[in-house]
């Protein structure tokens, strides 16, 4: 039986995990929601890596508002990279392979064609330098490790995302502006975790950095027609495309993930 522990387990990467338990009998997951494992308490690291014997960690725990985190770098800061720092830290000190979450953010937008890993990084937000620290402190400080970047994640049962905001609004019949100026890959939390178990915790792949997106490259705007056609709901909805909606954090015009 392999044991793995998920932290920040109820946001909706973590529900997720907890919605394919029955999928890998093979797998004993401990779930660790926020209020029983802040990853930026050292001591709380320490104090559940010492009860539990781990063979893997998945870290789902994040600061992932982009916009807060331009007002609130410091907290960014300190969940994203020097609470990872500590998590890398125990991790190796009690041999258990770490898996961290990372984001297409930390690129700048400006290439033409689809990120790869051999790409450099270049966020030109604080959360995108959040993570990207995070990155680093993993590489540093810990070798059996991956780093799993994904794109504009989402799930249709858990959380506050994209996907079921436009189909919250559809629902009620609001009108539906949205901005196609940026183009990414919407990824589904579920594939993503999948992915995870599958290839990391169960295959046998090389430690490093990887990335995993699902969807086709398309446009914030192209994502919500998809979404209201796949519910039904095209034609009931007005869905005009808005450019003028001003944000703290500058976003990469184009972070697709190859």
């Amino acid at each position: 039986m392999v044991s793995v522990l998920v932290t920040g387990s109820n946001g909706q990467l973590g529900l997720t995990f907890q919605d394919l338990t029955l999928d890998f009998p093979q797998l004993s997951f401990d779930f660790k929601p926020a209020d029983a494992l802040d990853i930026t308490q050292r001591e709380q690291i320490a104090e559940v890596f010492e009860k539990g014997k781990y063979d893997f960690c998945i870290n789902c725990a994040a600061f992932t508002n982009v916009e807060a985190a331009e007002s609130n770098a410091e907290e960014a800061f300190k969940v994203n990279s020097e609470a990872v720092k500590d998590l890398a830290q125990i991790c190796k000190q009690h041999g258990v392979v770490l898996i961290h979450v990372s984001t297409d953010y930390v690129f700048d937008g400006e290439k033409k064609d689809a990120y790869t890993v051999e790409d450099n990084p270049n966020p030109i937000n604080e959360y995108g330098k959040s993570k990207l620290a995070g990155e680093k402190l993993i590489q540093e400080w810990h070798p059996e490790h991956y780093i799993v970047r994904t794109s504009w994640l989402y799930s249709k049962r858990h959380g506050n995302n994209f996907y079921k905001t436009i189909l919250k609004k559809a629902l009620a019949g609001e009108e539906l502006r949205v901005t196609n100026v940026q183009k990414g890959r919407p990824t589904n939390s579920e594939a993503l975790a999948h992915f995870i178990l599958n290839e990391m915790v169960l295959g046998s792949k090389p430690f490093g950095t990887y990335h995993f997106a699902d969807g086709d490259p398309m446009t914030w705007y192209e994502f919500a027609e998809q979404i209201l056609k796949e519910n039904k709901l095209f034609e009931r909805v007005a869905l005009t495309v808005d450019n003028e909606y001003q944000t703290l954090a500058k976003r990469p015009k184009n972070s697709v993930l190859s």
